[in-house]
């Protein structure tokens, strides 16, 4: 009887974790690379958080002698391909690293199972909504309209939704990916890298599109892990949330427990077909809605809208989940406002019951 194996890279983090409990029961061998960045983990130690079951090698997936190491031992049927540099506007400064990880170690994977002869019968790549860029708008007369990222001189005026158009849900069947960040870019990439590949090894592809995710285990260490987790951390605090723009900027927030299942269900579903799935919770809150959730669980001030911005984020986002129940049979389960409580309640956990407000 064959051993079904499962190689989960970047399996160390905060999806990675989220999963380990399925697939260990999914699968006979549970293996995960990682190189337990410092940016995530302050020690490099393996986390509490993921399953005991799970092998856990300390690797770097852009290093072609790690993989030959790995793949001398592991001889995959299922791929995760987590390992990722995320980041809207550290992609900016560190655009070799975001290269060098996202493009580059997807390619060294893809070279790695050529070279060793263990191709696996299908990869799931966790992508990102960021692949959208400003995504889609639609004008008064019906047609669709990609404004691209707003410039400078519109954000310094105060001008924050583009003219005559309203925005449209994010899915892969409707709205074209025109990355308007370096790792937005990166993930288009790894996407062709994996999709391309696939295809000419007759190796199956399964590509999801994540919108924000966030709950317990996030990083309480990363700055660029997410919006909830910072909120929380202020609020707690004691402090006023600062709200960008004019506090209107709209997300789809979507816990870990949500993704866990569709990543799940993408490693059991029979094969899909290459076109990606977008993965959220199918609607959207404002930046001030999700800030006053947060504001009123910790009993801190309202939060304030300050008028600054960050060049590169996109105004709208969020994603339509309709392909991911057609063919995943996922729906997400867990709203904001109970969400943004399980993250709230773990943080303290995690930070100590101690908080002002």
């Amino acid at each position: 009887m064959s051993t079904r194996t499962c190689l989960v890279t970047g399996g160390a983090g905060f999806i990675g974790c989220a999963v380990s409990r399925g697939l260990a029961d999914d699968f006979d061998r549970v293996v995960v690379l990682d190189n337990l960045h410092p940016q995530i983990h302050p020690q490099p130690l393996r986390p509490a958080a993921l399953d005991e079951r799970v092998e856990l090698v300390v690797g770097d997936v852009a290093s072609a002698a790690d993989w030959d190491a790995l793949l001398a031992d592991v001889e995959p049927d299922t791929v995760l391909h987590l390992a990722a540099e995320t980041g809207t506007g550290q992609s900016l400064t560190e655009s070799s690293r975001h290269a060098r990880t996202n493009v580059v170690g997807t390619s060294e994977m893809l070279d790695a199972f050529r070279r060793s002869g263990r191709l696996p019968r299908r990869i799931v790549l966790t992508s990102s909504r960021a692949v959208y860029g400003e995504g889609a708008w639609r004008r008064q007369d019906g047609t669709l309209h990609y404004p691209g990222p707003r410039p400078q001189a519109m954000l310094e005026r105060g001008e924050w939704d583009h003219p005559g158009a309203v925005p449209v849900p994010m899915a892969a069947a409707t709205v074209a990916p025109a990355p308007a960040s370096v790792y937005g870019a990166t993930k288009l990439a790894q996407e062709h890298l994996v999709t391309l590949w696939a295809d000419a090894h007759g190796v199956e592809a399964v590509v999801l599109r994540l919108q924000n995710v966030y709950g317990p285990g996030q990083s309480l260490i990363n700055p660029y892990t997410g919006i909830m987790s910072l909120f929380c951390r202020l609020a707690r605090e004691g402090r006023s949330i600062p709200l960008y723009e004019d506090g209107e900027v709209r997300r789809d927030f979507v816990i870990v427990d949500d993704v866990a299942d569709a990543v799940l269900a993408a490693t059991r579903v029979p094969a899909p077909g290459p076109e990606p799935i977008d993965i959220g919770s199918g609607s959207w809150r404002t930046i001030a809605q999700a800030a006053g959730i947060v504001a009123q669980t910790y009993g801190a001030p309202e939060p304030q809208v300050t008028g600054q911005f960050r060049p590169g984020d996109v105004r709208h986002a969020w994603a339509d989940v309709s392909r991911a129940r057609e063919v995943l049979d996922w729906t997400p389960r867990v709203g904001v406002d109970e969400g943004l409580r399980r993250l709230a309640s773990w943080i303290d956990e995690v930070l100590g019951a101690d908080r002002r407000g």
